[in-house]
């Protein structure tokens, strides 16, 4: 009589659940609101739930476009994003003191942060130079040239044409940075990866360079937009700063490019390449923002706060990881 051959049950497999990188970033965000709110009752109220949104706008426009340049593959990084605020910044705040008007400013201020990224992409696609090295680089000249065109001071004068609005205002309780800025980007970037032949390009050319170039889809060509999408995203990012603070600052995201990396792999983004969704590094962006305010509300030392993100990052991280792997050898 042969023995019994093993029959898959029908029922959730939790482990396999979670192993989808958003499904657990969503576990985890709703984990450390419940932790936060016990430090601190003010957490949960509805006013600060909507206000602290604003501070993950910035970072997550460019964290949008450094997982666009990872997905792409090629061992491909931007390092320069915050340089590429940075700069873009000051170049609006001079056209504003030069007299041009602020919107039309902002308007050039996204085509400057477009051409910086298109230098990277010609650094790195057609003369061929690292990507990490290139966006290194860059991340140097544009920090250098931010600081020498503003002289090393803040650029003030932008309190025109309700242009603090973008930055300082709400749209029905919600941060208008994030109606008017965050979510379009994102929803436009979500409908080009998910809808659009381009998208489809990014994760063919991310998985399968050769593979890719076989069947007439040049690399270089889509790594090259990448680049420049990036550059791009800075550049809102630039404008956004500028209305929020109503200053231009030549140093303003000099430290946010560690960050970007960090969100864009917690979010599920594959760093060889290939693999990461748009909606996965939101969702990191949330969770980044609800950790880091819940901390500030809580009292708690900026050190520790360091300390505390470097922690349940890399944890985060291990646990879906061992999650992912079990999951997979079923």
């Amino acid at each position: 009589m042969s023995s019994p051959t093993h029959v898959d049950r029908p029922g959730l497999d939790v482990s396999r659940m979670l192993s989808d990188r958003r499904l657990f970033l969503v576990l985890v965000t709703i984990a450390t609101g419940v932790v936060m709110s016990l430090l601190s009752p003010f957490f949960l109220s509805v006013d600060n739930i909507l206000n602290i949104t604003k501070f993950g706008v910035v970072i997550g426009l460019l964290a949008l476009g450094q997982t666009l340049v990872i997905i792409g593959g090629g061992g491909g990084i931007d390092l320069s994003v915050g340089s590429m605020l940075g700069l873009s910044g000051i170049c609006m705040g001079l056209m504003v003191n030069a007299g041009v008007n602020v919107w039309v400013a902002a308007v050039i201020t996204l085509g400057i942060g477009l051409l910086l990224g298109a230098f990277n992409g010609v650094l790195v696609t057609v003369i061929g130079i690292p990507s990490l090295i290139a966006t290194l680089g860059t991340l140097y000249a544009y920090e250098s040239a931010a600081f020498v065109a503003a002289k090393g001071v803040t650029i003030t004068g932008f309190a025109q044409a309700g242009y603090a609005f973008l930055g300082q205002g709400k749209i029905l309780g919600v941060p208008a940075q994030v109606v008017l800025a965050l979510i379009p980007a994102y929803l436009l970037v979500g409908a080009m990866t998910g809808y659009h032949r381009f998208g489809r390009r990014i994760y063919e050319v991310g998985n399968n360079e050769r593979a890719a170039s076989l069947v007439g889809i040049s690399p270089a060509r889509v790594r090259f937009v990448l680049y420049g999408i990036s550059g791009l995203l800075a550049g809102l990012g630039a404008v956004v700063t500028n209305s929020w603070l109503l200053a231009a600052r030549p140093g303003a995201g000099g430290n946010l490019v560690l960050q970007t990396i960090t969100i864009a792999v917690l979010g599920g983004t594959n760093i060889f390449g290939g693999r990461g969704t748009v909606s996965g590094t939101l969702l990191a962006v949330v969770f980044i923002v609800v950790l880091s305010s819940g901390l500030q509300l809580a009292g708690v030392d900026q050190i520790w706060q360091l300390g505390a993100l470097g922690a349940l990052l890399v944890l985060t991280v291990m646990v879906n990881n061992l999650l992912t792997a079990r999951s997979g050898s079923r």
